[in-house]
């Protein structure tokens, strides 16, 4: 399976347990996505000469898939300019277009660099309720721990009881140590402590969870900011990274969620989830265009191996149907 994260050279020579083909699990997680574009082509593309109907045919799919209009109309002109009036079947189509997505995404498909000269080396963790920000925390911290590093956690969601909970759950499974305080309490406090305490146990990496309750999108500006603020009077470079973590079953939604929390927090990053139930999973083509972030990583299941460093010309190829 991929790495998450860019590994030093000591950590080269720690691999993780390849269980499983990541793979095949994202080719499987992303069917529902690839089922109804290559639906959508074979049924335009039956050997025909490529003329305005079927481009404005295939337009459509390709906003059926949330990449969205703006990049739709953009792929099928260019599409248009090298193709029109001639004979092409749906597998030249697919081909294309794998090719096509695969250009867009590479520049933005980076592993998660942990930077050992900064430790415990910071990572803020955001997004909306129900993303999977806590599950993701800790993927990251099982697959962190399996190539040595010290993790600790951090539940700055203090405002909801099951999110403290799930991240001690998460914690148990990967043998690292949870930092909580109780419920509705100070997530700047929290944030304080958790890194005194990972400087103080000589952690390589601290994941700290954080609220996502966007209906109050000033109290969580406010808040998010003040756990950050807070931070730099520890450590004037926290957090080292910031990362949102996007439902791919919203579809276009995580756009504008991409543009909140990056206005609020400077989004370095995003991991993007749940790509296994939906067939939305165009967004994340949208999202790379739309924002220049990299796509560290995407999930496409529950398990700790079914999060992975996020691969343009694998995700390209899936999610046209292409083996």
């Amino acid at each position: 399976m991929l790495s998450l994260f860019k590994k030093d050279k000591k950590e080269e020579a720690v691999q993780e347990n390849p269980e499983g083909n990541f793979l095949t699990r994202m080719r499987d997680g992303l069917k529902k996505s690839s089922d109804q574009i290559t639906g959508g082509i074979t049924k335009i593309f039956t050997t025909r000469k490529l003329d305005q109907a079927a481009l404005d045919e295939l337009e459509e799919v390709l906003i059926m898939a949330d990449l969205g209009p703006d990049l739709a109309a953009e792929l099928v002109k260019d599409f248009g300019k090298e193709k029109f009036g001639k004979d092409i079947s749906d597998e030249e189509v697919r081909s294309e277009l794998a090719a096509r997505i695969e250009n867009i995404l590479t520049p933005y498909a980076r592993p998660l660099e942990i930077d050992a000269d900064k430790k415990p080396f910071v990572i803020l963790v955001v997004g909306v309720n129900g993303a999977g920000k806590t599950t993701t925390i800790g993927k990251f911290a099982q697959q962190f721990q399996g190539t040595g590093k010290k993790v600790m956690l951090a539940a700055g969601d203090t405002f909801r009881a099951a999110a403290i909970e799930q991240l001690k759950v998460w914690g148990g499974r990967a043998g690292v140590p949870v930092i909580t305080s109780t419920q509705g309490g100070d997530s700047a406090a929290l944030a304080h402590d958790a890194i005194v305490a990972a400087k103080k146990e000589n952690a390589d990496v601290l994941l700290i969870d954080t609220a996502g309750r966007l209906q109050n999108k000033s109290d969580l500006m406010a808040e998010l900011q003040k756990m950050i603020r807070v931070m730099k009077k520890q450590d004037e470079s926290a957090p080292h990274a910031v990362l949102l973590v996007l439902d791919a079953t919203v579809g276009q939604n995580a756009v504008s969620q991409t543009k909140v929390f990056t206005e609020m927090v400077g989004v370095t990053g995003l991991v993007v989830t749940k790509l296994d139930g939906t067939a939305k999973a165009g967004v994340v083509v949208a999202l790379a265009r739309q924002f220049g972030l990299p796509v560290h990583a995407i999930g496409v299941g529950e398990k700790a191996s079914d999060l992975s460093a996020f691969n343009a010309a694998e995700f390209a190829r899936s999610l046209v149907g292409k083996e």
